[in-house]
């Protein structure tokens, strides 16, 4: 919440969708890393606080992070918040949190969301914090 941020893309060499070699791959820029390294990376940036992981669809988002830790104590605590049930909650339809969506409801709060990379999980995650800021705040 505070603005940091981390960053990593992990080493894979195995098949993918032509869904994510069309729209993910060509976006990857970052050194790759490996899992273990992704995992104590993730530890030391995250500390002893343990937080809640917040993401817009935690049914997609959060299962990869589970998958990637396994059976390491994951830094985190283990509920992980829904934003699209929080959008819900306030009468928002959690489909308008596209920013393509001609119903999005960014503008509405000041967000420019141009500003940030679509399909790109740290741009998701900044955008993800500043909706969640203007919504709270």
């Amino acid at each position: 919440m505070n603005g940091d941020g981390l960053y990593l893309e992990l080493e894979y060499t195995g098949p993918a969708d032509p869904w994510v070699v069309e729209n993910i791959i060509p976006s990857l820029t970052a050194v790759k890393v490996s899992r273990k390294q992704a995992i104590e990376k993730v530890k030391e940036f995250v500390g002893n606080t343990k937080p809640y992981i917040m993401a817009y669809v935690n049914q997609y988002d959060v299962i990869y992070t589970y998958k990637l830790f396994g059976n390491v104590e994951k830094p985190f605590f283990w509920i992980p918040i829904d934003f699209g049930s929080i959008l819900f909650g306030y009468g928002i339809d959690p489909e308008a949190y596209f920013p393509k969506d001609k119903k999005n409801f960014f503008k509405q709060i000041g967000i420019d969301a141009s500003k940030y990379r679509e399909h790109n999980a740290l741009d998701d995650a900044k955008l993800l914090r500043e909706v969640y800021l203007k919504m709270t705040t």
